[in-house]
C-alpha cells in the first residue's frame, strides 16, 4: 500500500521529536526530501519477562533504528539496529528486543534511516510497554475483537475507532485482540445511510473497495486500521497479544474450502489464508519461532499470578458440517497437537490464574448456513463433533485438578458472562468454569446468541441490540470490551464487561481456588 506525502501529513506523522545529535542541521536540510516516514506508528507485543517484540513500518526502503530505556527521557538508552525494510515485507519491520529483565516499563523510540543516504533519518516515533513482573503486583488487561467489520470503517467526523480510546483510558498493562483483527472480506462504501437518516462516511482506500485476494490486498486491510489515530495511540502504549479468526481471510473459512462466492476470482480458501497469514504476521507484533514460523497459538506467563494461553481455532479445523460425528478427523477443531500443547502448558503452569484466550465461544451456537462454524451444534445432548475435543480437554482439567481456568473470547459481536457447570450439563465430567465474551471493537453489533446445553452454560449477564435489530453501527454504542484486574495481594480476579464509553456493565469477582 502506498502513502502519498499529502496523506502522510494528514495522518500527523511529524513525530514530534528531534533527530539525534549525530546529525547536523545542514545534513538534515540536505536529506529532508529523502527522509523516511512512519505512516502507521509503532507497536509492541508478545512480551516476556526480559524481552518483547517491537513493530513499525516505513514508507520507503530503509533500516530500522531503535532506542530503548527504562525512563521516558531515554537517559542511558540502548541503541539497537533493526532490520532493513523492503517491499518483500511491505516495508514492515519487527525486532525482538532482549535483555529487559528488571525493567517495569520500557520506553522506546523508532527511526528509519534511508538505505541510499545515511543522513536521511526519519523523525522518531515513541512508544512504551510494561513488562511482566517477577513478584506479585496488580495487573490489568483488556480484551476484545472484531475491528472494521460489516461495512463500518473509519468515520473521521465521528472520531474514528473510539473504543480503542476507551480502552486506552483504562491504562491496561496489555491487550488481547481475540481475532477478526481485520475484515478482509468486508469492502467499504464511502457512505452508508443510517436508520435515523444520518450518514456514516467511511474513509476508504483502494484495498478496502473489494474483498482481499492478493497479498497486497490483504496487507492493505491491516494498514487501513492503522490509519486511525485512536488505534495508533493505543498501540504505542499498550502491548498486544494478537490472535486471528476467520475474517482475516474470509467469513467462516476452513482449510480446503472452495468458495462459492461470486466476489472472488480466487476460490481456494487455503491459498487465500496463506496470503492472509503472511500479512497478519507482517503487521502484528507476534514472535515467530524458527521451528514453527507461521504458528499463531502460544503462551505468555505474566508474573506469578497469571498465564495467558492464546489459541488458534482456525488453522487446524476440519470442514464446517452438521457437527454431529461420533469421531474421526471430521471432529477436529483445535487439533491433537494443539490440544496436547495446551494441556501440557496448563499442567506445567505455576500461575494462579490460567486464562485461555479463545477466538470462538464454547457453548454459543454459531451457524454457517445449515452447518456450524464454532464448537456447539445445538443438539444439547452428549458431545458430538467438535464438542468431543472440548469434552476431552475439560475432563483432563478436572481429573488433573488444574484450578482457576478462565476462558475469554469475542467473535459474536455482543458481550456476555457465561457460567458452565456439570449440574446443568448433559456432559458432566468437568469442573465449573467461567467464559466471558466481549466485542465488537468497531464493527456491526448482533446477538444475543443461542446456547447449547452440552456443557451446561448459563447466561449470568448479556448485552446485545434490542430484539429485531442487527448490524448496528458503532455510533449506536453497542461496542464492547472486557477488563480483567488481578489483585496482587489477594489474587482475586475481577472481570468487568464494559461499553464503548468505558462504562462498566457487569462485574464478576472470582476468588482463586487453592490446592
Amino acid at each position: 500500500m502506498t502513502i502519498s506525502r499529502r496523506d502522510a501529513l494528514k495522518l500527523g506523522l511529524k513525530g514530534g521529536a528531534t533527530l539525534g545529535a549525530c546529525l547536523t542541521a545542514p545534513s538534515i536540510v540536505l536529506a529532508q526530501g529523502r527522509r523516511p516516514i512512519l505512516p502507521y506508528g509503532v507497536m509492541s507485543g508478545d512480551m516476556l519477562h526480559d524481552r518483547a517484540m517491537l513493530w513499525a513500518r516505513a514508507a520507503r526502503p530503509s533500516r530500522m533504528l531503535v532506542e530503548i530505556a527504562d525512563n521516558p527521557q531515554f537517559v542511558g538508552a540502548r541503541q539497537l539496529t533493526g532490520p532493513e525494510v523492503l517491499p518483500v515485507t511491505d516495508l514492515t519491520a519487527k525486532l525482538d528486543v532482549t535483555g529487559l529483565a528488571g525493567m517495569d516499563t520500557a520506553h522506546y523510540r523508532v527511526r528509519f534511516a534511508a538505505l541510499d543516504d545515511h543522513r536521511a533519518v526519519s523523525e522518531p516515533v515513541v512508544g512504551q510497554f510494561r513488562l511482566p513482573p517477577s513478584t506479585r503486583r496488580n495487573v490489568r488487561f483488556v480484551w476484545s475483537g472484531d475491528t472494521a467489520g460489516q461495512g463500518w470503517g473509519i468515520d473521521e467526523s465521528r472520531g474514528g475507532m473510539t473504543t480503542y480510546a476507551a480502552m486506552h483510558r483504562q491504562r491496561p498493562d496489555f491487550f488481547i485482540h481475540s481475532g477478526d483483527t481485520v475484515y478482509a472480506d468486508g469492502p467499504l462504501e464511502e457512505s452508508v445511510t443510517l436508520a435515523n437518516g444520518e450518514t456514516w462516511r467511511n474513509l476508504v482506500t483502494p484495498e478496502k473497495r473489494k474483498v482481499a485476494e492478493t497479498l497486497q490486498e490483504f496487507r492493505g486491510q491491516f494498514a487501513y486500521n492503522l490509519m486511525d489515530p485512536n488505534v495508533r495511540q493505543f498501540n504505542a502504549e499498550v502491548p498486544m497479544l494478537a490472535q486471528w479468526d476467520d475474517h482475516e481471510t474470509t467469513n467462516n473459512w476452513y482449510p480446503g474450502e472452495i468458495l462459492d462466492d461470486g466476489r472472488y476470482t480466487e476460490k481456494n480458501a487455503s491459498l487465500l489464508s496463506a496470503r492472509a497469514r503472511r500479512a497478519f504476521l507482517e503487521y502484528m507484533p507476534l514472535r515467530q519461532m524458527p521451528d514453527a514460523p507461521g504458528r499463531i497459538h502460544r503462551r505468555f506467563a505474566y508474573g506469578p499470578g497469571l498465564e495467558v494461553f492464546m489459541l488458534d481455532m482456525r488453522t487446524y479445523r476440519a470442514a464446517n458440517s452438521r457437527n454431529r460425528q461420533g469421531g474421526g478427523e471430521a471432529t477436529t477443531f483445535l487439533g491433537q497437537d494443539q490440544l496436547r500443547w495446551l494441556l501440557e502448558g496448563l499442567r506445567r503452569s505455576t500461575a494462579t490464574w490460567k486464562v485461555i484466550a479463545a477466538d470462538m465461544p464454547i457453548g454459543l451456537v454459531v451457524r454457517d448456513g445449515e452447518h456450524f462454524e464454532a464448537i456447539a451444534n445445538d443438539h444439547g445432548g452428549k458431545p458430538w463433533g467438535r464438542e468431543m475435543e472440548i469434552a476431552d480437554l475439560l475432563r483432563a482439567i478436572r481429573d488433573e485438578a488444574i484450578q482457576n481456568v478462565v476462558w475469554l473470547t469475542a467473535d459474536v459481536h455482543y458481550t456476555a458472562a457465561h457460567h458452565y457447570s456439570p449440574e446443568r450439563a448433559s456432559f458432566k465430567e468437568f469442573a465449573p468454569f467461567w467464559e466471558f465474551v466481549s466485542g465488537p471493537l468497531h464493527a456491526g453489533t448482533f446477538g444475543p446468541g443461542e446456547l447449547d446445553g452440552t456443557f451446561g452454560p448459563e447466561v449470568v449477564f448479556q448485552k446485545a441490540p434490542p430484539e429485531g435489530q442487527s448490524n448496528l453501527p458503532p455510533s449506536e454504542g453497542y461496542q464492547f470490551f472486557g477488563q480483567v484486574d488481578l489483585d496482587g495481594e489477594s489474587e482475586t480476579l475481577t472481570v468487568t464487561l464494559m461499553d464503548s464509553a468505558g462504562s462498566a456493565l457487569h462485574t464478576q469477582v472470582l476468588e482463586p481456588q487453592r490446592a
